[in-house]
Formats: C-alpha cells, sequence, structure tokens
C-alpha cells in the first residue's frame, strides 16, 4: 500500500508540476506589482451599426457586432461590468463594448504574457482550462495529504514531520492574523 501511495504522489506531483509552476510565477509576479499589460485598440463603429445590449442572446448579438466589424468572435461568454460587457475568457484578445454618450465604444484588449498568465491564474481561462484547474486543486489536495501521511508514517521522519507542518501553520497562523 506504502508503495503505491509513493508512486501516485509522485506521479500526481509530476504532472502538475507545470501548472503549479505557473501558478507560482504567476502569483508571485502578481504580488510584487508586475500584474501584466493589455495593449487597448478602439474600433471605429459605423453609426449604421444597430446594437441591441437587451436582446434576448445577448451572445448572439456581440457575435454579429463584432462580425459586421470584422473581427473574430472567439469568445466563450459574456461578464458584464457596470455598462460594459466583456468578453471571456481575458486571458486571450478579447473585446469590450459600452454604451458612450457619443455612441457605441468597441475597444480591442490584448493581454501581453504575464497578463495572460496571471489571468489563468484567476479563473479567467477558457473553460476548458478552469476544469482542469479544478482537477488541479483536487491533486494538489492529494499531494500535500499523502505527503503528510507519507511522512507520518515513516518512523524517521515522523518528528520532523511533525515539527515542519506545526511551524508552519504557526507561521501561518502568525501572518493571516497579524
Amino acid at each position: 500500500m506504502r508503495a503505491t501511495i509513493i508512486k501516485l504522489h509522485l506521479f500526481v506531483a509530476a504532472f502538475f508540476a507545470p501548472i503549479l509552476l505557473m501558478v507560482a510565477v504567476s502569483g508571485g509576479l502578481y504580488l510584487i506589482g508586475s500584474k501584466g499589460k493589455t495593449e487597448r485598440s478602439t474600433l471605429m463603429v459605423p453609426e449604421t451599426i444597430v446594437f441591441d445590449e437587451e436582446a434576448d442572446d445577448l451572445k448572439a448579438e456581440v457575435v454579429s457586432l463584432l462580425s459586421q466589424l470584422g473581427q473574430s468572435a472567439d469568445f466563450e461568454y459574456l461578464k458584464t461590468s457596470g455598462k460594459t460587457l466583456i468578453t471571456r475568457p481575458t486571458s486571450r484578445t478579447g473585446f469590450e463594448i459600452s454604451q458612450t454618450e457619443t455612441g457605441l465604444s468597441v475597444v480591442e484588449v490584448r493581454p501581453d504574457w504575464i497578463k495572460t498568465i496571471v489571468e489563468l491564474h484567476k479563473g479567467h481561462g477558457p473553460t476548458l482550462f478552469k476544469t482542469f484547474q479544478k482537477g488541479m486543486a483536487v491533486g494538489l489536495l492529494f499531494i500535500v495529504l499523502s505527503g503528510l501521511w507519507l511522512g507520518l508514517t515513516a518512523k524517521g521522519l515522523r518528528k520532523s514531520t511533525l515539527l515542519t507542518s506545526a511551524a508552519g501553520a504557526v507561521i501561518f497562523l502568525l501572518l493571516a492574523l497579524s
């Protein structure tokens, strides 16, 4: 049984290592203030284009609008932020659509690579990637819990595992509650 847990622990850890590294890098960059940048380009919207922001099928309305503007409508869903519609995922080129005093505004938003990985980290990626992230969360729980179990059930590692885990818990609580 122990040998099986060790193999599973190693395989799951190795499988998720690339995404865990991406999460560590993007989280670290974000915390030091490097959140990435976006290149924003306002598109010219002819006055002849009609956009119904209260349409029953708003996604189809946005697809039609972008098509009329000669843009790819490669998005999965829409998010509303105030009076602005944002195509998602925001980890790739998208659009912000809003009504302004002067008419319809459509802004193309292109993230750089840092902004892309930060957006992925925040769960703003494609639906399939978000599903993978949920699986990774379960995998990370398994890695941590199996690692603790392996350390606690090995006579030579029990004391150091307990002391290290206790120190981590104490430091976490002190910093979190300070």
